[in-house]
């Protein structure tokens, strides 16, 4: 009878008791009209219930709106949170919202948030600015955490931010930074994984974030926006950030930096 409800008044699914939310039926009333954004919030707990299994109903659809570019865009999903929700859901049961009792990830939709992920990087608005992207890349990038979500490092949505930014800007440079400056060589058509080998391939020391501003006034590169991925475990280097910004500006005022 809820499930007759949830179809009929297109109720969401936190006007419904929670004794229901264990029925698949009910899930599968919730899903005809669930929005794309609760969609990617739910994946675990619908197939935790049995509604999203291989060859499923409900992992065609799930699949198919994922595929569907216009509909990513309306409901201007961004591609961390896609990278969020894959990275959770593909864990079965043990990083972020999906904590709790495992679950068999459903291949289709693990593959599905994949290729959704490289399809939202439309969704983002390019500034159309001259941005030098600096990734922290020291060792201690790779341990911490995203949102709370075990398994999305800051290097990987470093590495994912540099991506969406090379597909979305049209005027970028992305280099890494710990102790010292260097190129990365990250393009628009790179996978996620393969761009993490680029950025976090080889071994380096402390973070300095200075470098990315005393870099740019030593080439006499003009950037509008320095953007800097970092996690904060910064100490390293002679001169600190704000000095570095505040001498670059002195030839090219207006620079932006954002952390």
């Amino acid at each position: 009878q809820i499930a007759e409800l949830t179809r009929f008044y297109r109720l969401p699914r936190e006007a419904l008791p929670m004794h229901a939310l264990t029925a698949p039926g009910v899930w599968d009333a919730l899903l005809e009209h669930m929005p794309m954004t609760a969609m990617i919030r739910n994946l675990a707990t619908m197939t935790r219930v049995g509604l999203l299994a291989p060859m499923s109903n409900a992992a065609h659809t799930v699949c198919e709106r994922l595929a569907d570019t216009e509909r990513l865009r309306k409901a201007r999903v961004h591609p961390i949170q896609v990278l969020a929700a894959l990275v959770t859901y593909a864990s079965g049961g043990q990083a972020g919202r999906s904590r709790g009792e495992p679950y068999q990830p459903v291949a289709q939709v693990v593959d599905a948030l994949d290729a959704a992920f490289y399809t939202t990087f439309g969704n983002v608005t390019p500034t159309g600015k001259r941005t030098l992207l600096a990734l922290d890349v020291s060792s201690s990038m790779m341990s911490g955490e995203v949102s709370g979500v075990p398994g999305l490092s800051s290097a990987l949505g470093a590495t994912a931010m540099a991506l969406i930014t090379a597909n979305v800007e049209p005027n970028y440079e992305i280099m890494g930074f710990a102790h010292e400056f260097r190129p990365l060589a990250i393009s628009p058509g790179q996978r996620l994984d393969d761009a993490m080998r680029t950025a976090y391939g080889h071994g380096f020391g402390g973070t300095d974030c200075a470098l990315p501003m005393l870099w740019a006034q030593s080439k006499a590169r003009h950037v509008d926006t320095f953007v800097i991925y970092t996690d904060s475990e910064t100490w390293a280097g002679q001169v600190h950030p704000t000095v570095a910004l505040a001498d670059y500006r002195r030839g090219f005022p207006g620079a932006r930096l954002a952390v």
